[in-house]
């Protein structure tokens, strides 16, 4: 029976989860909020965190597809899983994912990104988008759920970027320019919440094999006139480690963020790209 690319990854990811799961991270029974958690990154991001025992209140834009995610987590896993679909880059939205996850132990903030372009396609209108769910969003986030974190003593906040905070990709400018201001902003806020326990970091994810890669090879594919796969395999080539991340891999590297072993990494920004941004420090 032939098994289909996305079903393939969705079982690649839970055994990686698994072989890793017996690593005690030690926040079993706390509670998370992950943001855009239905698909990607996020949703490897509370894979990894249901497999370490977190219980969860997910969020998305379309609720058929979160509230699949959300039942394939609580059979897997054993964990309580709050579906809230809504957009998270607006203030309704950001309301209804706090109510949902009052009390949290962990954040995890992401957003898909801003569409690909040339600097002079973009308006004040895109700037605006790019930094309400791109920048803007995490800080609300952040400033509803910390004061408690900071009130018990024991908090973790991840927010997923982009390596383009550390190397801008040019197509990339809405996303280069967002991003960087919530890097700015963590670096300061880091230093002020550690005293309290609470622990701010940035995920900088390079390539990884989502629909997000799907979408950028596609741009590719249509400007080079060349097919999807020598799109892929192009990008691929750049990259040292010769292949895209994958959602466990980056999921993983969130929960060790998030557990009692990385309560001394404050204000971090941590690549997981493959080693493609060429870079000593």
């Amino acid at each position: 029976m032939a098994i289909g690319r996305k079903s393939l990854r969705a079982w690649a990811l839970r055994t990686a989860l698994r072989k890793g799961s017996d690593m005690d991270l030690g926040i079993k029974g706390k509670r998370a909020i992950v943001c855009a958690a239905s698909k990607g990154l996020g949703r490897g991001c509370a894979e990894a965190l249901a497999a370490a025992g977190v219980d969860l209140v997910i969020n998305a834009r379309t609720a058929g597809p979160l509230e699949e995610t959300a039942s394939v987590l609580r059979d897997t896993y054993g964990v309580s899983v709050t579906a809230v679909a809504c957009d998270i880059a607006n203030p309704e939205g950001q309301a209804a994912v706090c109510a949902a996850g009052d009390g949290a132990d962990i954040l995890v903030n992401n957003a898909g990104g801003p569409p690909p372009g040339l600097w002079s396609d973009w308006e004040r209108e895109d700037f605006i988008a790019a930094l309400d769910a791109n920048m803007l969003a995490p800080i609300a986030m952040m400033k509803a759920m910390m004061p408690a974190m900071m009130d018990r003593g024991w908090g973790r906040v991840v927010n997923i970027t982009s390596q383009s905070v550390k190397a801008p990709i040019p197509v990339l400018g809405l996303s280069n320019a967002a991003r960087t201001g919530l890097t700015g902003y963590v670096a300061g806020t880091s230093r002020q919440v550690a005293p309290f326990g609470v622990t701010i970091n940035n995920l900088l994810p390079g390539i990884h094999d989502t629909d997000r890669a799907v979408a950028l090879d596609g741009g590719v594919s249509r400007s080079q006139n060349i097919s999807i796969e020598d799109a892929r395999a192009q990008r691929e080539a750049s990259i040292p480690a010769r292949r895209y991340g994958t959602a466990a891999e980056f999921g993983a590297m969130c929960a060790f963020l998030c557990s009692v072993h990385a309560g001394f990494v404050v204000g971090q920004n941590i690549l997981l790209d493959g080693g493609a941004t060429n870079a000593t420090i």
